[in-house]
C-alpha cells in the first residue's frame, strides 16, 4: 500500500476532475481511536467541523459506516445532512434513502435470546461484555486477560452454534471483538455498493469519485467494492505491514484529518 499523502498530488488531479466525490468513512479506529468501551470513543472536534464543511459542499455526498447501531452513530457523529450506515450496512438513512435489512428484522428476537445466553455465560470472565446493537450483537473482549481469550472465544462459539447451523446467524471478528450477524448476504461492500449506484447514477461514466476509509477486517469488503469500481480510493487507517486490499494507506485517525483537511482546501 501506498501512504496516501506521499501519493496526494495524484489523488487530488483524480478528486478535482470528479463530477461528485462520495466519501464513506468507518468510524471507530478511522474517525476516532478505538476505545477500551463503546461509549468512551468521542469525536475529534477537528474531524467533526471538516466532515461538517465537506458534506455542505454541493460536489460532495458524505457517509459513516459502520458497525454500531444507527441510532448510536447518529449520536456519536451529530452530523445532519450525512449519509448513515449502521451494523455493517444492515441499516441505512441519509438523503434519498431509508431502508433496513428485511431478514435481519425478522432475526432480531433471535439475537436478542442469544444476547441473555450470552451475557449470562461470560458474566464469570472479567471484563467481557455484550453489546446488543438490534440488528447484531458484539462480544467485547480487550479487557479480558490473555489467559481469558480463548474461554470468551468458545463461549460465543457454543451459544451461537444452533442458530449458525440453523442458517440464522454467523460470527465474523474484529479487533477485540466478535460480531454475531444475521446469516444473511450483507456486508460493508454491499452498502458501498448500493450508495454508489445511488449517487453515482450511470456506473464509472457518472463521474462519480467514492473513497472509503477504514481500520478493520470488516472494511476489507469495503475496500474490495471499491477497487472493483475502478475509480475509486481505498484507504486503509493503520500501521504499515498490515495485509490489506486497499490501495493505499494512513497511519492513524489523526492522518485522517490531514487528508480531510486537504480535500477541503
Amino acid at each position: 500500500m501506498e501512504h496516501l499523502l506521499s501519493a496526494w498530488p495524484e489523488v487530488a488531479a483524480q478528486l478535482r476532475e470528479a463530477r461528485h466525490v462520495l466519501l464513506m468513512t468507518d468510524f471507530d479506529g478511522t474517525l476516532t481511536p478505538i476505545a477500551e468501551r463503546p461509549e468512551l470513543a468521542n469525536l475529534p472536534p477537528a474531524t467533526k467541523g471538516l466532515l461538517q464543511s465537506l458534506a455542505r459542499l454541493p460536489d460532495f455526498t458524505v457517509g459513516v459506516i459502520s458497525g454500531r447501531a444507527l441510532v448510536d452513530l447518529k449520536e456519536k457523529v451529530g452530523i445532519g445532512g450525512l449519509v448513515y450506515a449502521g451494523n455493517h450496512g444492515l441499516e441505512i438513512e441519509g438523503p434519498g434513502i431509508n431502508l433496513v435489512h428485511p431478514i435481519a428484522e425478522e432475526l432480531e428476537p433471535i439475537l436478542r435470546v442469544m444476547q441473555y445466553v450470552l451475557s449470562g455465560s461470560l458474566r464469570a470472565i472479567k471484563g467481557a461484555f455484550v453489546e446488543n446493537k438490534r440488528l447484531s450483537l458484539s462480544v467485547h473482549y480487550r479487557l479480558v486477560e490473555d489467559s481469558q481469550t480463548t474461554k470468551v472465544e468458545s463461549i460465543v462459539k457454543q451459544v451461537v452454534s444452533r442458530a449458525e447451523a440453523a442458517g440464522q446467524a454467523r460470527i465474523t471478528r474484529g479487533k477485540k471483538v466478535y460480531e454475531v450477524r444475521p446469516a444473511v448476504t450483507w456486508d460493508k461492500g454491499k452498502a458501498v455498493k448500493l450508495l454508489m449506484k445511488k449517487y453515482g447514477k450511470g456506473g464509472r461514466r457518472s463521474g462519480l469519485v467514492p473513497i472509503y476509509l477504514g481500520d478493520d477486517l470488516t472494511d476489507e469488503d469495503g475496500f474490495r467494492a471499491i477497487e472493483a469500481y475502478g475509480t475509486g480510493i481505498s484507504v486503509f487507517v493503520g500501521e504499515a505491514g498490515v495485509q490489506s486490499t486497499a490501495r493505499y494507506r494512513l497511519e492513524s485517525p489523526a492522518e485522517v484529518v490531514t487528508f480531510l483537511r486537504k480535500i477541503l482546501d
